[in-house]
């Protein structure tokens, strides 16, 4: 066996959510973007004294259990890995993948309860962030999601199934407009062009929609043609906003320099467990609205029937936490670091007519030091990478009587779990809720008890 060798094997081990496990020539292989028992043709491309991995070239035989893809872009678009997956077959890797990390950390006796399915498999997704680019080098301008495993390459992925068609309608409209006018996107090897993101938010619960073109400084725009165009088209929703965002950062991510308002307003709402939330361009918002009622729901589960407690919400983002839970807490105190989304945290409580949550502006890590309140609950939320490790031991200090972690990278936990159980916190309740169906990702809650 050498590099560049092309043979055929059979994924015999599976390591949720992408790597397949082969055996060839009595070594192991692992081979990225594989499902169990496909037989697929693969080229090696590592060996190594640990391991040797290989490329997927092609599906020779699918796995008895695969079922024919929605999505006219499935194997070729990076972001649905398991859609020829069972939904159910889904959940089950799901829960155990997420089983295995605790099981690696917390040895005494916890309950594990059932993972939460998404109320909705497809077409859960209220937010989506579309890149401008082209599908190969120097072709037609594309408007869509990144190719597998390419940087550059960019699918237009006009059939989509994790949004409704509103989605769909506005990128192909916004593609075809800029596409007979010759616009050029921004390229991010040579920083150079104009177009870079469309983001396209709709409440799953209001089908307000709001629309942010987003650009470099490199060319101009006709804001009012741009947005006749997409109110001359026929939407299930109604457009509440057209917004253009310029962003001159070199980096790949949407930011705003200067944003302004083509049509209507910057803002848009959504309703969330009763509760109305209003979303500004650049708030933080769960993804799949319908999953985050379940995942709410069992936040409330573990915080019990008590109303006299003190809780702290760190990571609150635009406070949709703190607000839901304000019925079962005697105050909230919410921390976050992007004073925009405090601002409409703020904005969004009063709009509810609550008056038991307070939101901090700052580092969750500085804002302790000031806080008086002793909490009797903490929750945290904290990004994909987990809590900051200067922070975690303050946070812990606080010696709350419960903890409530949420992460939507269970890996995190491996990290992050450790300290809170050295403290001498147990591990009681803990369940996997798919907030994102076809994916490889999963959210997990985790009750701790001091």
């Amino acid at each position: 066996m050498k590099k560049g060798d092309l043979s055929n094997v059979k994924i015999t081990g599976y390591e949720f959510p992408n790597k397949g496990i082969a055996k060839l020539e009595n070594q192991r292989i692992i081979v990225k973007n594989a499902l169990p028992d496909q037989v697929l043709e693969v080229r090696i491309s590592k060996i190594r004294k640990s391991k040797i991995e290989a490329n997927l070239i092609s599906v020779v035989e699918k796995a008895d259990y695969e079922i024919e893809p929605v999505c006219d872009h499935f194997g070729k678009c990076g972001g649905c890995l398991i859609q020829t997956m069972p939904y159910t077959m889904q959940l089950e890797y799901k829960e155990a993948y997420v089983k295995d990390i605790l099981d690696r950390i917390v040895e005494s006796p916890y309950e594990y309860q059932p993972i939460v399915a998404s109320p909705e498999p497809f077409e859960y997704r209220n937010k989506m962030e579309f890149s401008f680019g082209d599908e190969y080098f120097e072709g037609p301008l594309s408007l869509g999601l990144h190719e597998r495993g390419k940087f550059y390459e960019i699918v237009t992925v006009d059939t989509c199934k994790l949004v409704d068609s509103d989605f769909t309608r506005i990128l192909e409209s916004v593609l075809t407009y800029f596409q007979e006018k010759g616009t050029a996107f921004y390229h991010k090897g040579r920083h150079e062009g104009f177009l870079r993101h469309l983001v396209v938010r709709k409440g799953k619960q209001t089908g307000e929609i709001l629309i942010n073109l987003v650009t470099s400084s490199q060319g101009e725009l006709d804001g009012g043609e741009f947005a006749s165009k997409l109110l001359n088209l026929s939407l299930k929703g109604v457009i509440r906003g057209i917004l253009h965002t310029i962003n001159d950062s070199k980096s790949d991510t949407v930011k705003s320099d200067e944003t302004s308002v083509l049509y209507g307003t910057e803002h848009m709402t959504e309703k969330l467990m009763g509760l109305s939330f209003d979303i500004s361009p650049f708030s933080f918002f769960q993804t799949n609205t319908l999953g985050a009622e379940k995942l709410y729901e069992v936040v409330r589960e573990y915080i019990g029937n008590s109303k006299d407690n003190i809780i702290f919400d760190l990571y609150t983002g635009t406070g949709t936490i703190a607000q839901i839970i304000s019925t079962v807490a005697k105050k909230v105190i919410g921390v976050e670091i992007v004073l925009e989304a405090v601002i409409k945290a703020k904005e969004n409580a009063s709009l509810n007519g609550i008056t038991n949550c307070k939101f901090i502006a700052g580092d969750v890590l500085k804002v302790m030091d000031d806080l008086e309140e002793k909490p009797d609950i903490i929750i945290l939320d904290p990004p994909r990478s987990g809590i900051h490790p200067k922070a975690i031991n303050k946070i812990i200090s606080f010696r709350p009587d419960t903890f409530i972690y949420i992460s939507c990278n269970p890996k995190a936990l491996l990290v992050d779990l450790p300290n809170f159980l050295e403290a001498g916190y147990e591990v009681k309740k803990a369940v996997a809720v798919d907030m994102f169906p076809m994916t490889g990702h999963v959210e997990t809650c985790i009750l701790l008890v001091r």
